[in-house]
């Protein structure tokens, strides 16, 4: 069988190890794509760091890694609407098309989901099997490592636009949490007609980038009074819509305590341990519309998404601060780590 290099989680500790895997055999359903680049997610941190969601989740030995770019080499031969030569990327929620969730529309919450490279081999590896079914065409004139990119930018599209209050247009939005996702977040409001993005960190690193992104007002959590600075700048309304990007415990309760009557929330953040709020003062009294939200929508997301990028209001160019091959892996982590990076992008079978 011939092989190819690839980044295994191989035991249930931290690190990850490159070893040499066969190559995927391409199914019926399935299209075989050689990974030109592929990108680390908060999500592949937690399981190379080995945390408590990790142990609970993850079978070793598996090739982790879900954000990808790449070529089409082989097509299943019950797959319709892909060639080799095709560029794509992938959308990592791999759906059952047969629960009640698949049925009615909400595919990217199935109740068998599969996520790439969590719970199937993923795409730190020089070719991955995906499901046709999964694979977003992508025009070839876009780099493949900025096209890596696309998924993030997808959590970021249906975090800003969910909901039957979606419409930005003149609002005021406060945007917790500026690594790669919340960053790219700051241009989607922004082309949504937002007037004024509100970007809340503790890091000055990645408040600097979500400024080049189009945040207006920078806000320094770790040091500044977040619900106080959030009032100032509303004239003490508070905002119009809060997105939570961080999964801080405190983000939660100051975007609330900051949000204005009838305001909207939407929660991608994930906290890693419960979280306490006032239910009566920070949604009940407040008539607060909260909605939480889990990957894209499959797959009107994408095609928002591929809209916003192919008008040029949102560019995913400068959202790449840093590249290395593969075998410079513990490098890429150890900068992800730092707190010092947008998104790293890696080349495997370098």
């Amino acid at each position: 069988m011939a092989k190819m290099m690839a980044l295994q989680k191989p035991t249930a500790a931290a690190g990850a190890k490159l070893i040499e895997a066969e190559i995927p055999k391409c199914g019926p359903l399935d299209v075989l794509v050689s990974v030109k680049a592929t990108s680390i997610c908060g999500t592949d941190v937690h399981i190379y760091e080995w945390d408590a969601w990790a142990a609970g989740r993850i079978k070793p030995p598996l090739i982790f890694g879900h954000e990808m770019a790449g070529e089409v080499i082989e097509v299943g031969n019950t797959v319709k609407g892909f060639s080799v030569g095709d560029h794509v990327s992938a959308e990592t929620h791999i759906s059952c098309g047969a629960c009640f969730q698949c049925r009615t529309g909400n595919s990217h919450i199935c109740e068998q989901v599969k996520i790439l490279g969590v719970d199937t081999q993923g795409v730190f590896a020089e070719y991955v099997a995906l499901p046709a079914s999964n694979a977003w065409k992508n025009d070839k004139s876009f780099p493949h490592d900025v096209a890596t990119a696309q998924e993030p930018l997808g959590n970021a599209v249906h975090t800003v636009f969910d909901g039957d209050d979606a419409n930005l247009a003149g609002q005021t939005v406060t945007m917790f949490g500026c690594g790669p996702i919340g960053t790219v977040a700051c241009a989607v409001c922004k082309a949504a007609g937002a007037n004024k993005v509100i970007a809340i960190d503790i890091n000055d690193y990645k408040l600097s980038l979500a400024k080049k992104f189009g945040a207006d007002v920078l806000i320094n959590a770790s040091t500044q009074d977040v619900v106080k600075e959030v009032l100032a700048q509303t004239n003490g309304k508070g905002a119009d819509v809060f997105l939570e990007m961080s999964g801080a415990p405190s983000a939660f309760s100051q975007g609330l305590k900051s949000l204005r009557a009838g305001g909207r929330a939407s929660i991608l953040g994930i906290p890693s341990k419960p979280v306490e709020i006032n239910l009566a003062t920070e949604i009940v009294f407040k008539s607060a519309k909260i909605q939480g939200i889990n990957g894209r929508l499959m797959y009107k997301t994408w095609y928002r998404a591929a809209s916003l990028l192919s008008s040029g209001k949102v560019k995913l160019q400068e959202l790449v601060t840093h590249k290395f091959p593969m075998s410079e892996f513990e490098k890429a982590f150890e900068t992800m780590m730092s707190g010092k990076s947008g998104k790293i992008v890696m080349y495997p079978g370098k």
